[in-house]
């Protein structure tokens, strides 16, 4: 393939020339023809025939267009303002999981005030809000800051390959069915944890004998009705809990069937005070007062829960108990055998899911399954549930970087054996980050704070002349260590081998919480555990 040489500026991609290089045979291949950005190459009819186009080199390419990305883009355009970048998106849409999912009452589980993007403030009543007004927040807040010109919907990226020799990353992009090239000298892969083309594979037995419909959360079915059918819900996670009251108010009758309690937590769906402060204030200082009291409180929260899991415990077993109805007995249905963090919290807004459950026709049942018959579930007990619809929250497929393993120097390199650079680079990865949010707290303030921290590295590695930079551990072996995020949630267990380590020693430790995390960012070192 033939290459042109690239500047590395805001416009490069705008100048560039394509070079199309029809498939012969061996070194018979040969350049077909050459376009200038004016002009459009024509189709091929032959099916042999394989397009590859060599697009421009950047400074920073982003992988992904949601929240953590567009976030990404903002702090690039205004920390780094002479630095290109651009964003590849392989979905049709930005909005990531906003844009994904569509299942019936898809909301956030965390307050917008803190969920939401630092610098654009949550102008809605709702806190806890719907999924389509999420995804309209991003649009907005990428169209607002002309972050969305720097978008190429439907790249998704391939392949990664760092050169050492060329200093810079290679990224093979698929567009419709259109191979495509791109440089960079940075990336950052904000592409989240999981897979978007497939779920966790649950061994439900005997699911193949079910006559009626199964539907899964991820590929929800746009003209699934649900009205007066029975319907089970397997799983007891955040998806099982934001569905059954949703689904509840038309389907005849729903049974949540889970094998294990979860903790499950009522807040408020809008907040008074924030209400108040918008009543009474400009909205940028209003947002300001109320991000910092949120973050406060939620870092009370989460750190006392953390620090004293057993009182913890007590008091989310106490709130759950006043909400419930007689007729579910919590000490069965309600009572985790982990401590609060072990795995996510659930949050239901204004306590629907408990308000559903005094429904007659909401239950929960919990067993595990013998198998699935014609028209239900038989539990281990030997309860029948009868069932029109089948509908399995039994979790997500982890991965990182988008699935793709990078290929350093020819050599690919296996995620689950790296160990995490300060919850944001991989040893032996040079000049990249993956953005990942808390798990324990609201996702985009780790995936800020890892954003500026890439940032804080880029900086340093031109201040002193650098061009690349490396977590190097001084050890290889991994028996010593543990997986970066370390929930006991089946889908975390399962995905263990996947993820980078960690020893919980600095600089190799994963995501802490917001106000570590940033003291680290102004008086952590970027030197220990990076080569240069």
């Amino acid at each position: 393939m033939v290459r042109d040489q690239y500047c590395s500026t805001h416009n490069c991609h705008k100048r560039f020339r394509f070079y199309i290089k029809i498939g012969l045979p061996s070194r018979q291949a040969r350049v077909a023809r050459v376009l200038t950005n004016k002009g459009k190459p024509k189709t091929m009819n032959n099916s042999s025939f394989r397009h590859e186009l060599t697009m421009g080199e950047y400074d920073f390419i982003i992988i992904g267009a949601g929240l953590s990305g567009i976030n990404a883009a903002y702090r690039l355009k205004t920390q780094l303002p002479d630095c290109s970048y651009t964003i590849l998106e392989a979905r049709d849409e930005i909005g990531g999981t906003w844009s994904l999912f569509n299942f019936p009452g898809v909301r956030s589980d965390s307050e917008l005030t803190l969920f939401g993007l630092p610098w654009r403030p949550w102008i809605h009543e709702k806190d806890m809000a719907e999924g389509h007004l999420i995804q309209q927040y991003i649009e907005d807040a990428a169209r607002a800051e002309g972050i969305d010109k720097k978008i190429q919907l439907k790249h998704k990226v391939t392949a990664v390959s760092w050169s050492s020799e060329e200093q810079r990353w290679t990224l093979t992009v698929l567009a419709d069915d259109l191979k495509k090239e791109f440089k960079a000298k940075f990336i950052i892969a904000c592409s989240g944890y999981y897979d978007y083309t497939k779920p966790l594979k649950a061994e439900i037995p005997g699911i193949e004998n079910f006559q009626g419909i199964v539907a899964h959360p991820q590929f929800w079915p746009k003209d699934l009705d649900y009205s007066n059918k029975r319907v089970i819900i397997i799983g007891s996670g955040a998806t099982a809990v934001t569905l059954l009251p949703t689904i509840a108010k038309t389907a005849g009758h729903v049974t949540m069937l889970q094998r294990s309690p979860s903790y499950v937590l009522s807040l408020p769906a809008s907040s008074a005070l924030g209400g108040w402060l918008r009543n009474h204030f400009p909205e940028r200082v209003a947002h300001s007062i109320n991000w910092w009291l949120s973050l406060a409180l939620e870092y009370f929260f989460v750190s006392v829960a953390l620090s004293f899991p057993k009182l913890a415990r007590k008091h989310i077993m106490h709130e759950m108990k006043k909400q419930l109805p007689d007729k579910i007995d919590m000490n069965v249905h309600f009572n985790p055998r982990y401590m609060p963090f072990d795995q996510r919290l659930c949050m239901c807004p204004d306590g629907d899911f408990f308000k559903a459950l005094h429904q007659d026709n909401c239950d929960v049942v919990t067993d595990h399954i013998e198998t699935v018959t014609a028209d239900g579930i038989v539990t281990k007990s030997g309860v029948k549930l009868e069932a029109d619809i089948i509908v399995t929250a039994t979790g997500l497929y982890l991965h990182l970087l988008g699935g793709i393993n990078p290929i350093v120097d020819g050599l690919p390199v296996d995620v689950g054996t790296c160990y995490s650079w300060r919850g944001t680079m991989l040893s032996g990865v040079p000049n990249a980050g993956a953005v990942i949010g808390y798990t324990t707290s609201s996702w985009t303030l780790g995936a800020d704070a890892s954003t500026k921290l890439l940032i804080k590295v880029w900086k340093h590695m031109k201040k002193i002349g650098a061009t690349s930079v490396v977590p190097v551990h001084p050890q290889q072996d991994v028996s010593s260590s543990r997986p970066v995020v370390g929930h006991s949630s089946t889908y975390f267990v399962t995905a263990r081998s996947r993820l980078p380590r960690i020893t919980g020693k600095s600089p190799w430790y994963g995501r802490k919480n917001t106000v570590y995390d940033h003291v680290k960012l102004w008086f952590g070192s970027v030197t220990k555990g990076l080569k240069y």
